[in-house]
């Protein structure tokens, strides 16, 4: 039986991730292997390896790394601690296969870990471009470290073979997060309401604000705008979603906290909402806001306007429902009177997902069960 480890450190991705480990549970030719890190082991991000728990799987090892500091010099630190515990994780676990989603430092430490151990890494998302992000070099030199690729689209696949992979071992699978809308039935909206113990009427904004960890401007000042461009739009209620454990996100998290705060009736904040209440809340919102790979991926699939704001998704596809502004308060205030337009709600309702593929969790356990993991390692560089 082939033991496949799941790493997951975040709730966002884990929620991706967690109807294909449900399919690998189940499978009678895998064993599921789950190690749970960094946010999810964290109170302050709201301890959500409960969440992992509480959905029926076993985790079978906790790698504690996430040091209370929103700097580069915790970050990175963070990165070492974690090697360490990924070390000891696959000592004892000793999995065929490593299975890795996206583009954060915690994966980073995990396939440096496995690289040693000689142990073959599938990864899902590679091939995508966000340039205002550190995560942008990390998701690539996670590509050059595994040995199967799951992509989301076909131009991405194609990126990852120019980076030197075999071609027939980088698969366009689509998104997870696209056939994740699917597969669930949503709350309605006055369940949703009761779920998120929230009065959000009927109009409201779904706002995820990370810190662009590239950018010469502070995301104190980004987030100011934003805060300032909704104070604009008082007739909606706004739902803020945390940001992840980057460099600057604790400025971030505390603007977030004070503002809401300031105004209780209109604005409410979750560490975590989980998958189910995070979908419904795509499904009821007016607008997605901020700079979230959700409004890109995940959003277009129920006819949401988005505003992505900044530099942090630059570089990745965009359905026609997306529009990008500049992280100023002009170009964000500007961007949110625009995708409010009915001109544009009606563009959101019309758009094609460009991450939309039928069967995406499925083609990815027929290809982990028909490999023969030993032979992906070595690999060889694939010149064009």
């Amino acid at each position: 039986m082939k033991r496949i480890c799941v790493v997951t450190g975040t709730r966002a991705e884990y929620g991706l991730l967690s109807h294909l480990m449900k399919l690998i549970q189940a499978s009678s030719d895998l064993e599921l292997q789950i190690i749970a890190c960094n946010m999810h082991l964290s109170p302050e991000y709201g301890s959500t390896y409960l969440e992992i728990e509480k959905d029926g799987f076993t985790i079978n090892s906790k790698v504690e790394m996430m040091l209370s500091s929103g700097s580069a010099n915790g970050t990175v630190k963070s990165i070492g601690i974690g090697t360490i515990g990924f070390a000891e994780a696959l000592e004892q676990l000793k999995p065929n296969l490593l299975l890795a989603l996206g583009d954060r430092y915690e994966l980073l430490s995990a396939v440096n870990a496995a690289l040693i151990y000689k142990i073959p890494v599938a990864h899902i998302h590679g091939g995508e471009i966000t340039e205002g992000a550190y995560d942008d070099a990390i998701r690539h030199a996670i590509t050059k470290m595994s040995h199967l690729h799951f992509t989301s689209t076909e131009a991405y696949r194609k990126r990852v073979i120019q980076l030197g992979e075999n071609p027939n071992k980088v698969i366009n699978v689509g998104a997870l997060g696209v056939e994740n809308t699917k597969n669930y039935e949503l709350l309605k909206f006055n369940d949703f309401e009761t779920a998120i113990d929230f009065e959000v009427t009927t109009q409201f904004f779904l706002v995820t604000f990370h810190p662009e960890t590239l950018s010469d401007s502070s995301a104190e000042d980004q987030m100011k705008n934003l805060l300032s461009a909704l104070d604009e739009h008082k007739d909606y209620k706004v739902l803020f979603t945390m940001p992840n454990s980057d460099t600057g996100s604790y400025a971030i998290t505390q603007m977030i906290h004070e503002y809401v705060n300031l105004n209780k009736k209109r604005c409410t904040a979750y560490k975590s909402l989980g998958l189910m209440r995070y979908l419904s809340a795509l499904s009821h919102c007016s607008a997605v806001i901020g700079n979230s790979s959700s409004g890109i991926i995940e959003a277009p699939s129920f006819g949401k306007p988005t505003l992505n704001i900044g530099d942090r998704q630059k570089g990745r596809i965009y359905a026609s429902s997306v529009f990008n502004c500049k992280a100023s308060y002009e170009s964000i205030s500007a961007g949110l009177n625009h995708i409010l337009s009915d001109n544009f709600k009606q563009t959101a309702l019309t758009t094609k997902n460009p991450y939309e593929k039928e069967g995406t969790a499925e083609n990815i356990l027929t290809v982990i069960k028909k490999t023969t993991f030993s032979a992906l390692i070595p690999k060889r560089f694939y010149d064009l």
